[in-house]
């Protein structure tokens, strides 16, 4: 092997990530921006951390289960109305946070609300783990009401959008690239099929002869 090409390889790997990295930089950047944006005009809570383990699942690892659509949808759903559920079983949905001084209700809140996302999403099948998040957050109570649940799946659902949208685009991971090359058509082996299943219905030796 020549010398020369072996010692370009690492500068060839490097400018490989570095343009990977870059790519899912700039889509990060662009799935956050769009609810940050709206949150800004409309002066409604479209913005909240969950969304961004969400976005970095998808982006770096586009053919995990836990990525798909329907696991994003249902996962922070789920998540949702199980905190919820932890606030009303608690006597807690109109209390304020208080993350530096919880009392015995709100701990006994966060610990029923994650049992009851995990035990979903693991008896169901959609398993959506920044779902994890987003029920903490309402079980602390960040967001505790009703609409506030409603403007959170609005922006999960929009989100999602986008990043089905992306994967449209040119991939950015090996994960995306592999699924790319599964999605490939391989060379077409109809003409040897067809000669294993010897001669069409009707032919014979004599018939070719004449």
């Amino acid at each position: 092997m020549d010398s020369g090409a072996a010692d370009r390889r690492p500068v060839r790997r490097a400018v490989r990530r570095c343009g990977r990295a870059a790519s899912v930089a700039a889509r990060a950047a662009f799935c956050i921006g769009v609810p940050a944006l709206i949150a800004q005009r409309t002066a409604q809570p479209f913005v909240f951390p969950s969304l961004g383990p969400t976005i970095f699942l998808v982006l770096h690892s586009p053919t995990a289960r836990a990525a798909r659509p329907r696991n994003i949808l249902l996962g922070h759903l789920v998540s949702a109305l199980a905190g919820y559920a932890a606030l009303c079983a608690s006597g807690l949905t109109g209390a304020r946070p208080d993350l530096a001084h919880p009392d015995g209700r709100r701990v006994a809140a966060v610990m029923l609300a994650l049992a009851l996302t995990c035990g979903a999403m693991t008896f169901d099948g959609f398993a959506h783990p920044p779902g994890g998040a987003t029920t903490l957050i309402v079980a602390l109570g960040l967001l505790r009401t009703p609409w506030q649940l409603t403007v959170l799946m609005a922006s999960v659902a929009a989100t999602a959008a986008l990043l089905t949208a992306l994967r449209r685009l040119p991939a950015a991971g090996p994960a995306s690239r592999a699924a790319r090359r599964r999605r490939r058509p391989g060379p077409s082996t109809e003409p040897a099929a067809a000669a294993a299943d010897g001669p069409a219905p009707g032919f014979s030796p004599a018939a070719r002869e004449r």
